[in-house]
């Protein structure tokens, strides 16, 4: 592998809340000019064989991970699963719940909806993939069909915000604990975006060395929100820590700004996580 190794670390297809379907997410990887990419749907690995079939064809490496929903203090974060093993049965147990849970409050958020706005549950399923989990990505993007809001981002910051009186809250396993479980499944974890202030509460540093002392192994630090100040603390917590940092996109395709590599992760943190995962990184 060259120095110029372009690596994205933190994308999303249609088999959870992104708009491609896996094989395509790695065509326009390609097209963006990325050399590895990271499949990282929210609690769910479905999209994995589909994404690991395109790998040939378009020339771009896979690293199979997933997003994890949990929490952290009444505080929702996210944790990035890269490399574990799909068949272990306790962290599969446990995104099984999130998933089911995940749609039951998908319905609860459209019955609230259903007494303001023309909206159904119907409209929103059409937004998504067969066999999707449905959430409120999907639900924006009926909003935005429906002629409600211009676009995802404006349905996130006003309807379906944490602190709108439609939102509602799903199952999702303490974030210590699901680092415990990545780590049992012979995974890597990483925190996703842990400074994002646009998308609500954060957490203390403290809780991030609980994780860290849980098996936690990097900190996903160059992501579009997290402001240079927000960058600069989590690289100087990463070093006390003694853990690696990353960067990515976040990509989720239309409907989204994030733009594949628009923030990438080094040759030597990849090298660190196909070292640490239970599985390979899938190269042409």
């Amino acid at each position: 592998m060259l120095n110029s190794v372009r690596i994205d670390l933190h994308t999303h297809s249609r088999v959870s809340d992104g708009t491609s379907a896996p094989a395509d997410l790695l065509a326009e990887a390609a097209t963006a000019g990325l050399d590895v990419v990271a499949l990282t749907d929210h609690d769910t690995t479905a999209g994995w064989d589909e994404a690991a079939a395109a790998v040939p064809e378009t020339g771009v490496g896979l690293l199979r991970g997933a997003e994890i929903s949990c929490t952290a203090g009444g505080i929702s974060v996210h944790l990035l699963s890269y490399l574990h093993d799909p068949g272990d049965a306790p962290l599969a147990a446990e995104l099984e719940r999130s998933r089911t849970s995940r749609d039951g409050r998908a319905r609860a958020i459209v019955d609230r909806l259903t007494d303001d706005f023309d909206i159904s549950w119907e409209d929103v399923a059409a937004q998504a993939a067969d066999g999707a989990t449905l959430g409120r990505p999907h639900i924006a993007d009926a909003l935005v069909a429906a002629g409600v809001v211009p676009d995802r981002s404006a349905a996130f910051a006003s309807i379906l915000a944490p602190s709108s009186r439609y939102y509602v809250r799903y199952h999702a396993p303490d974030a210590v604990e699901a680092v415990r479980m990545v780590r049992a499944a012979g995974g890597v974890p990483v925190f996703a975006h842990p400074r994002a202030s646009v998308r609500g509460r954060i957490v203390a540093d403290d809780v991030v060395r609980e994780m860290a002392d849980a098996g936690l192994a990097g900190l996903e630090v160059d992501h579009r929100d997290h402001t240079g100040a927000d960058r600069a603390r989590l690289r100087a917590l990463a070093g006390e820590l003694g853990l690696f940092v990353t960067g990515a996109s976040d990509y989720h395709g239309v409907g989204k700004p994030n733009r594949l590599g628009e923030e990438t992760s080094s040759e030597a943190v990849l090298d660190a996580i196909a070292a640490a995962g239970s599985l390979g990184v899938l190269f042409p």
